[in-house]
């Protein structure tokens, strides 16, 4: 048998990261989903500063194995990203309780396009007629299946704007920093994850108190309820790590495009464990739109010219190296 080529290799890798990503993320939706609806726990923001506290813990470790090697990422551009990262996470919580689900969803889909315009005005990249459409497909089917009662109001849209174009800006920065500074995704996350937890630990119960009028510190932590946080922590490792391994390999787009999978999964999982939420002709008709998108997409853009840069770069300030684990061995370790 003939060893196998480089790019057989690489497409072995990206398809483990991606199913790495999916498990992790349906997971942690579907375990969330019961701890909050099941068990009352309401405090979205301040969970999520504990799954940065439990994804720093981690990387401490490997850094005492020596799994990660010292980098360097200048302090200004980390404050921009825990910026963009801590408005996204606080935006979505905002915007889902200020809107109908049906813009909430909505707002959801813009995410595409606007990654789409960061990519064009930041990285100069030039997408062919097919990948455009295809896009387009994949909007149109997960519209098809999630977009329901609209309703528009003035701090909803605040909320939603703000929140889409965070999170655009988030992801963009994944792939931007991992470029530009030649950062592996547990070295970003080593940088990233102790000012996301401190900042979010810090803001969380007050955040949260707003939101639900409800204080963390009264909630009744009984075993089951623990339990099911330990679990939920335990997951965002992993959904953590394989979304910057996956927006280091795919950029902010494709991650955003293969991410509608994620909505589908989720969507015949709730009708699995949660019955009430069944499937209909629509949301299957949208489905099978959705994923006839998701594999134009894949096609389109894998093809010469279906995605160029235009001459342009990010300056690498050091050569190439990803800090004792190659992007390959990471795969060995929110929506």
């Amino acid at each position: 048998m003939a060893p196998a080529s480089k790019s057989d290799k690489k497409a072995a890798v990206d398809a483990a990261s991606w199913m790495f990503n999916v498990v992790t993320s349906v997971g942690i939706i579907i375990v969330n989903k019961a701890l909050m609806a099941t068990y009352g726990f309401s405090f979205a923001t301040t969970l999520t500063g504990l799954h940065f506290a439990t994804t720093t813990l981690m990387t401490v470790i490997l850094r005492w194995l020596g799994y990660i090697q010292p980098s360097h990422l200048p302090l200004p551009e980390l404050l921009k990203f825990v910026i963009f990262a801590n408005f996204s996470i606080v935006g979505m919580n905002v915007s889902l309780m200020w809107n109908s689900v049906g813009f909430y969803q909505i707002a959801k889909l813009s995410m595409i396009p606007v990654s789409c315009l960061l990519e064009v005005f930041l990285d100069k990249i030039r997408y062919s007629r097919d990948t455009k459409l295809s896009i387009a497909v994949v909007l149109v089917g997960v519209g098809v299946c999630t977009v329901t009662d609209v309703s528009v109001n003035t701090r909803g849209f605040v909320a939603a704007f703000v929140a889409v174009w965070s999170t655009a800006l988030q992801q963009y920065y994944v792939h931007y920093l991992q470029r530009k500074y030649s950062l592996g995704s547990f070295n970003l996350l080593g940088h990233t994850a102790p000012a996301q937890a401190a900042s979010l630990l810090l803001l969380g119960p007050l955040v949260d108190y707003w939101l639900t009028n409800k204080r963390v510190d009264t909630y009744d932590y009984a075993f089951m309820s623990v339990l099911f946080i330990v679990l939920s922590c335990t997951i965002a490792v992993g959904t953590n790590l394989s979304q910057f391994i996956c927006i280091g390999r795919f950029t902010a787009v494709s991650f955003q495009v293969l991410g509608h999978m994620k909505t589908i999964l989720v969507l015949i999982l709730g009708f699995f464990f949660f019955g009430k939420e069944g499937l209909n002709i629509q949301v299957v008709l949208g489905m099978v739109i959705a994923v006839v998108g998701m594999m134009w997409y894949g096609n389109a853009s894998s093809k010469p010219g279906g995605k160029e840069r235009r001459s342009h770069s990010i300056p690498n300030n050091k050569p190439q190296k990803h800090g004792g684990m190659s992007e390959a061995s990471e795969l060995d370790g929110k929506v």
